[in-house]
């Protein structure tokens, strides 16, 4: 931990990536995790276009329940030590894998959702958007009058990240100092590329209670949760102000 604090220190551009992992302590469980939403259907039925096409009910069903959750989760230290962290660095960006919304609600401002939210859902024909109710969209009201469905703002299997989203994260890792990747398995491409591949004088810091394929490709790991490591940097980093 010593050395990330220093790397810290002396940084003026720092760049994180987080995964559902800091989610966890939330009460959110990892989407890949033991337990894990995905696990009681498989992955295409809900999270692709082709599996919204042949059941929209289904699919909202279960985005229904995801929202429903992230409404009763609040965010934890580890949410709470980025928002201070961005308070310490000239240049601070976020991306963030997850959809909660958790980041955003801690206070953190330079934010980029790589894989979309649930405070929105747009049709899928004609781009209208309406805004998420507290328990989801109402199933009766997925049809849009224009034809088309009304969909989840979510990056699904085999699309595209959100373009804009994606240049500013790639320039950010480009130019961090240090990177500190939190609570992603680094199995999700393109997202997991944003670690390693597009700066090699970056100090890298993952922070991950188990061990993941970046593990070995890192100068620090913390083998501990987000909302543990995360407040114990940020209080290093603070007593030496």
């Amino acid at each position: 931990m010593d050395e990330l604090v220093d790397a810290l220190r002396a940084a003026r551009s720092v760049f994180v990536l987080t995964g559902s992992g800091i989610s966890a302590e939330s009460g959110l469980p990892t989407f890949r995790g033991v337990g894990g939403l995905w696990r009681t259907h498989r992955v295409e039925e809900l999270a692709s276009p082709e599996g919204f096409a042949r059941d929209p009910v289904l699919v909202w069903t279960w985005y229904n329940e995801r929202k429903a959750a992230h409404a009763r989760a609040e965010p934890n230290a580890g949410h709470d030590a980025l928002v201070r962290l961005e308070n310490e660095v000239p240049d601070f960006t976020l991306a963030t894998q997850n959809v909660d919304s958790l980041h955003l609600r801690a206070g953190s401002r330079n934010v980029l959702e790589l894989h979309g939210n649930l405070r929105e859902a747009r049709c899928n024909r004609c781009g209208a958007r309406r805004p998420f109710e507290a328990t989801g969209i109402p199933l009766d009201a997925i049809d849009h009058a224009c034809g088309g469905r009304f969909r989840p703002e979510i990056v699904w299997f085999g699309e595209s990240l959100p373009p804009v989203a994606w240049r500013e994260a790639e320039r950010a890792a480009a130019r961090a100092d240090v990177i500190i990747v939190v609570g992603t398995s680094a199995v999700v491409y393109p997202a997991a590329a944003l670690a390693t591949h597009y700066n090699r004088r970056a100090f890298v810091a993952e922070i991950n209670p188990e061990a993941t394929s970046l593990s070995d490709r890192v100068d620090c790991v913390l083998r501990a949760t987000a909302a543990d490591a995360l407040p114990r940097v940020l209080a290093a980093l603070e007593a030496h102000e």
